[in-house]
């Protein structure tokens, strides 16, 4: 198998769009333009770029970011081995010779200075320069970068300049409308409609706390997960409290106010 051929994505992803925005990527991919994916957690971002890299059948070179990264993390860096040292490409450096998708997921968790060494290749330039190794990598004509992160989160010490985001088009995702995402629900996990329409409801529940003691609701991920615990014989209160309401917050009153709306919804 070659070096490009692993990164394929093998079979195509399950995903239920919501607009324009498959139609709009690709016109953004056919322009080598970079993408940037905003929305609130598991709204399905990296599901819909998992989807782009199937559909257009281009390899996906994933990265999930966090405050530890550091640009030789990105690029690559010289290794020590019996022979003495080798050069070790990072996942940016291998997406840019191979003609691959980068993802970068969840970028603002990576430090400023990191994020900085993917400016060349979001310009006219489409370059990676290679400080420690010497070498100017030009990026191969089918390689787009693409990152996601979730305004939600964004503080004065997490956020992306403005020197970097004017460098991307941009898609604003979010959770969709409730029979769609019951639909959405329904076809992941194999449970009925109804029953996915009623998680929902749940989750609606907790969405309309955002900002009222909860920084984010709960996401379609998370009611995936119920769903699914549900499909193996737990009991639905059971599911939405271990699945839904528990992992997002640890505040009692919060807590009761969403068991309150289980109950109410499942009896």
């Amino acid at each position: 198998m070659s070096n490009k051929e692993q990164f394929l994505v093998k079979s195509e992803p399950f995903y239920q769009a919501q607009g324009r925005e498959v139609s709009l990527y690709e016109a953004a991919y056919a322009a080598r333009l970079p993408v940037m994916v905003k929305g609130p957690t598991g709204c399905g971002k990296s599901r819909f770029v998992e989807y782009m890299a199937w559909k257009l059948g281009k390899p996906l070179v994933s990265v999930a970011c966090n405050e530890d990264m550091t640009a030789s993390d990105l690029v690559g860096r010289w290794l020590l081995d019996a022979g003495g040292t080798r050069w070790q490409d990072g996942p940016l450096t291998t997406a840019a010779r191979i003609g691959a998708i980068c993802y970068l997921d969840e970028v603002v968790e990576a430090r400023q200075d990191t994020t900085v060494v993917i400016h060349p290749l979001t310009d006219h330039r489409r370059t990676l320069p290679l400080d420690k190794k010497g070498e100017v990598i030009e990026a191969h004509p089918d390689f787009q970068l693409v990152i996601s992160y979730n305004p939600g989160y964004q503080s004065l010490m997490k956020d992306l300049k403005q020197s970097t985001k004017q460098r991307f088009t941009a898609f604003d995702f979010d959770y969709p409308e409730a029979a769609l995402e019951a639909r959405i629900v329904a076809t992941e996990t194999g449970i009925d409609e109804a029953t996915a329409a009623r998680l929902i409801q749940v989750a609606q529940a907790a969405r309309n706390l955002k900002g009222h003691g909860l920084d984010e609701g709960i996401s379609t991920r998370l009611v995936v997960y119920a769903a699914s615990l549900m499909r193996r014989g737990v009991a639905a209160n059971d599911a939405c409290r271990m699945a839904m309401a528990r992992p997002i917050t640890d505040d009692a009153d919060i807590r009761a106010t969403l068991d309150s709306a289980i109950d109410s919804v499942f009896g």
